[in-house]
């Protein structure tokens, strides 16, 4: 318990891990949520002729591995009671 450390004196914690996967699953889940847009550069669920250009653009996937990372550590801040403090 974060919480029970934090009171019995920890003042360092490793979250490189949970950032990580924070990351990871950010680029997970907009695969999924956009998978048949990502099966080729022309053509999906809106149409034979239309393009994909704006889900493929591997810059749309890592912001949002970014946007995941940003909560997480929103999260981890609020466990270390790191929140308002200054």
């Amino acid at each position: 318990d974060i919480q029970y450390a934090i009171k019995g004196g920890v003042i360092k914690m490793n979250i490189d891990t949970d950032t990580q996967w924070a990351f990871w699953d950010g680029i997970r889940a907009y695969e999924a949520k956009n998978r048949p847009y990502l099966q080729g550069q022309i053509g999906n669920p809106d149409g034979d002729d239309k393009p994909n250009k704006k889900y493929y653009d591997p810059r749309i996937a890592l912001r949002s591995g970014e946007e995941f990372m940003r909560d997480r550590l929103v999260k981890a801040m609020d466990d270390l009671l790191c929140v308002d403090v200054l």
